[in-house]
């Protein structure tokens, strides 16, 4: 099955648009976990067990493993989902992208080392930087498009050809790239007006979507500007809100209650789109 095909049945089986980012930062975790080895593991492990019926992809990202060594826990995670939810897919979020060689090997650490289903790549030095992740047909990317971040658009807004690089960037994903059928875009909910452009330029492919929860982004906006009319098409992702909505024992279960919270008010604008 190739990552459109389990995308859409994870919509279709979940009926949510509810992507889960794990974010692990370590002076968040509850501290009784601190007591424990693999405390990046138990707390993701927590999180995914109170929030699996609620979403239809998680999003690991890679920083928050690395950074504290836990590269091994990472790969555990993602072998727990895959075996006890087999179902959702698992999105690396790493943004690589390399030239050549190096980006063959980030690719065979992305989906053979980690088994991911899908990545976020980088799209800045072309498609021959990613077409080593292209070329696993049964595997997804994510192209960075328009982000949420402040500055993005120093560069991402910059005139190419009469039309901002995001744009391009669209058309190129779109037109020239997706020749597998295996692509989608990451652009965030805070630029809603960008979405809605995006989306009218690449038709039906997905688009996974950070920015609401903490970062500010308005759903509502957001469905508006990039749902499909059969209620797919996009995996908005919160990490922050959900994660450390409880820094106590009960985390998980207080996870629970806004990642149900967040789903209320996404279905809440579904049904009226």
């Amino acid at each position: 099955m190739n990552f459109y095909a389990k995308l859409d049945n994870s919509w279709k089986r979940s009926k949510s648009l509810l992507c889960i980012g794990l974010d692990p930062e370590h002076n968040k975790l509850p501290p009784f976990l601190h007591s424990k080895g693999g405390a990046i593991y138990a707390f993701c492990k927590e999180i995914i067990d109170a929030t699996a019926d609620l979403v239809c992809a998680y999003k690991p990202q890679i920083a928050y493993f690395s950074a504290h060594n836990a590269e091994d826990q990472l790969e555990q995670i993602i072998s727990y989902i895959h075996e006890t939810y087999p179902d959702i897919p698992v999105i690396l979020d790493s943004k690589r992208a390399d030239i050549g060689s190096t980006a063959h090997q980030y690719a065979i650490e992305t989906f053979e080392k980690y088994k991911a289903d899908a990545v976020t790549l980088n799209p800045y030095m072309g498609f021959d930087a990613i077409e080593p992740f292209v070329s696993y047909k049964d595997k997804g990317a994510f192209i960075l498009c328009k982000t949420s971040n402040k500055s993005s658009a120093e560069i991402q807004n910059l005139s190419v050809d009469g039309i901002p690089l995001y744009l391009k960037v669209a058309e190129l994903i779109s037109q020239k790239w997706n020749s597998n059928n295996n692509l989608g875009l990451v652009v965030g909910a805070t630029y809603p007006e960008d979405l809605a452009q995006i989306r009218k330029c690449v038709g039906d492919i997905p688009i996974l979507i950070p920015g609401i929860g903490t970062q500010g982004g308005n759903i509502e906006q957001t469905l508006k500007s990039s749902i499909l009319p059969n209620n797919s098409g996009i995996l908005l992702n919160s990490s922050r809100a959900i994660l450390y909505a409880g820094d106590q024992e009960d985390f998980a279960s207080q996870a629970r209650i806004q990642a149900i919270k967040t789903l209320e008010e996404i279905k809440k604008y579904t049904n009226n789109i």
